[in-house]
């Protein structure tokens, strides 16, 4: 659905747009989609994929190091690989594997907050903007297979209710590259890391699966490192518009 509001009149100054003061007061949560600052939301978010990233990173040390480990192997036997070494392997593999889970699920449950709530944002600026209830900004997350492209289409509408336009009413929505980018990249993650889990075995007793693992491993990381700074990107840009708009109007004075 499109959003195209009319302007003012030539010369009008435009009164307070919105039906709530921003940042909106505390209170029970309203029927009716109420403008609330993500401004904390997204600072806390970026903050924990920052997090995630330096969890990737020790991950990527540890599986380097495991890789190279198997590099020493006799003939593929597991057995001729000094164990005291492959056991100190075993401890930070599983503690940076403890690292991903923790700052993964924090960084997940604050992004889907602050998602749900640029969403509802998204609603008081273009109230007609979308096609999915407020809901979905939560429930899409979770629901198999379709979690590849229903919060992607609820970001772009997101996006360009967030935008704001000329005096004359014509929207000027900002460039949509952080949202196509992060997405692709975050749909390469889960595909690569789903695609790791199928040809790896981490268990086996061959030292060649174990370093092909590792290695797999090492890529999975690099490409959730590059969509974790993409969804900061995404976050921070988003959150600036919003707050622009919420604080200088729906339409652009430059």
């Amino acid at each position: 659905m499109s959003y195209s509001p009319v302007g003012p009149p030539p010369g009008a100054q435009y009164p307070a747009p919105y039906p709530a003061p921003y940042p909106a007061p505390a209170g029970p949560p309203a029927t009716t989609a109420v403008l609330r600052s993500p401004l904390g939301l997204a600072t806390a978010v970026v903050a924990l994929l920052s997090l995630v990233m330096a969890a990737d990173v020790v991950d990527i040390v540890a599986e380097a190091s495991r890789y190279a480990l198997m590099d020493t192997a006799v003939g593929d036997v597991l057995a001729t690989v000094d164990q005291s070494a492959l056991n100190r392997s075993d401890v930070w593999i599983g503690v940076a594997a403890a690292l991903q889970l923790l700052t993964f699920a924090g960084a997940g449950v604050l992004f889907v907050i602050w998602f749900h709530r640029v969403r509802t944002n998204g609603e008081v600026f273009a109230p007609n903007g979308f096609e999915k209830g407020r809901g979905w900004a939560i429930g899409g997350w979770f629901i198999p297979i379709a979690f590849f492209w229903i919060p992607s289409k609820i970001a772009r509408e997101t996006w360009v209710a967030s935008s704001q336009t000329t005096q004359d009413g014509r929207l000027r929505p900002a460039d949509s590259g952080p949202v196509a980018y992060w997405w692709a990249a975050w749909v390469g993650s889960q595909l690569l890391d789903l695609l790791a889990a199928l040809v790896t075995n981490e268990n086996s007793v061959y030292a060649d699966d174990l370093r092909d693992a590792a290695g797999f491993a090492i890529a999975v990381d690099a490409v959730d490192i590059l969509a974790a700074v993409l969804a900061i990107v995404f976050v921070r840009k988003l959150t600036a518009m919003q707050h622009r708009k919420a604080t200088e109007g729906p339409f652009a004075l430059s």
